[in-house]
């Protein structure tokens, strides 16, 4: 089979065949030490080459270790020592790094453009290639340049060429870092609102209202504003759902590639839309579990393991949902708990004292405002993160397209 000697998807103007050559031909190491007054640099998957104070790592070095260190420059790329997930780096900053990291730049700088090789080095055809010139995954050491420099790599030898792709690549990072900004604000703003439009242990009121509203909120317990929801009606057609701390409920064939509910799918439990349930499960994000309100589907089943309940009159199924995003319930599921999880995952909080905890809640007009106001800044979320995630894929399809 011959390999293929150019891309799929190229710039007009461009048809030459891509070069084949070892990656020592085009580069060289740099090995450059005696400078400890510069900055100490670390390397991150996340953010690339950033002060080591940035990332939280407060470590004394003395004046004969920091001799030892490497220094970086603007322009310089770096293997960190996770290289085998993609570490290769283009610097943006001068300082000083471990000597462990492998540092080189291109033999002819006018020859070669960076942001290409910085695209390339990120590619995971690249980083796949890596095996075959070392002896596989090695936790915590870098490859060294000998190692990367045995590796042959294909690539336009025009450097109008290199330029266009490095440009048109960081213009699509660019776009794809600003839609994440976006993401992370918006998310921020919600955790915000939730802060101060419920309020806090102890108090009868929250710091941020909708104008007209200002009686005390009540407090009750969750059993006397909802009713349990269980069982079912013997269909087995209806989605099979799961729910998960980071995204609500997910399809299990989504989730897991396949339905996993067996021979147990029979015990599932019967909901419908805007009724609700409760995964006592610990995780990172929820550590006394989440709640979540069926808002996708008309009807679905749902684990039995799961506490499943339905708001009653002049109760809203939503607000529930969101009183439960504050995490202000936690206190009291933190006192339930009688030992850690169960094998299976499970928090030890059974139906019976999950439904006694108190909760506080206004009245239901101010509910339902509350509720759209929430949602609406949910679906603001979920539209921003399509388009990250469509953007993200977008790239990955470029980059198969425009790289042999």
């Amino acid at each position: 089979m011959m390999s293929k000697k150019s891309p799929q998807l190229r710039f007009e103007g461009f048809t030459d065949d891509w070069e084949e050559r070892k990656s020592k031909d085009i580069f060289k190491p740099k090995i450059r030490k005696g400078e400890p007054d510069l900055p100490v640099l670390s390397v991150t998957q996340t953010s690339g080459v950033v002060y080591r104070d940035e990332v939280g790592i407060d470590i004394k070095y003395d004046i004969s270790t920091l001799k030892n260190y490497k220094v970086i420059e603007p322009n310089d790329f770096v293997i960190s020592l996770r290289s085998f997930q993609g570490g290769f780096e283009l610097s943006d900053k001068l300082g000083i790094t471990s000597p462990a990291y492998t540092i080189f730049v291109p033999k002819s700088p006018e020859e070669q453009n960076n942001l290409f090789w910085r695209i390339q080095f990120k590619r995971f055809q690249f980083i796949q290639s890596l095996k075959t010139v070392t002896f596989g995954i090695r936790d915590g050491k870098s490859i060294s340049f000998n190692e990367f420099g045995d590796l042959k790599i294909k690539f336009p030898s025009n450097i109008l060429e290199q330029q266009k792709i490095g440009a048109f690549f960081k213009e699509l990072d660019n776009t794809i870092a600003l839609h994440q900004r976006k993401l992370d604000l918006l998310k921020e703003q919600k955790k915000g609102y939730l802060q101060k439009m419920f309020p806090k242990n102890s108090e009868k009121v929250p710091e941020l209202r909708f104008e007209g509203f200002a009686d005390d909120w009540e407090e009750r317990k969750l059993k006397d504003v909802t009713e349990r929801v269980r069982s079912n009606d013997g269909r087995m057609d209806l989605p099979t759902l799961t729910m998960s701390a980071s995204s609500g409920w997910l399809d299990q064939k989504d989730r897991f590639s396949g339905d996993i509910s067996g021979k147990e799918k029979k015990n599932y439990t019967l909901l419908k839309k805007g009724e609700l349930s409760y995964n006592h499960g610990n995780s990172k994000l929820a550590k006394y579990g989440v709640v979540f309100s069926l808002t996708n589907y008309e009807e679905a089943l749902v684990p039995r393991v799961y506490h499943s309940f339905k708001a009653l009159e002049n109760t809203s199924a939503d607000f529930i949902e969101y009183m439960f995003s504050t995490k202000l319930p936690d206190r009291e599921l933190g006192k339930l708990i009688s030992s850690g999880a169960r094998m299976d995952g499970l928090l030890n909080i059974n139906y019976d004292d999950f439904m006694n905890i108190h909760i506080s809640i206004p009245n239901y007009e101010e509910q339902i405002l509350m509720s759209a106001f929430f949602r609406k800044l949910d679906e603001n979320i979920a539209l921003h993160q399509r388009k990250l995630d469509l953007l993200k894929e977008q790239k990955k399809g470029f980059l198969q397209k425009m790289f042999v």
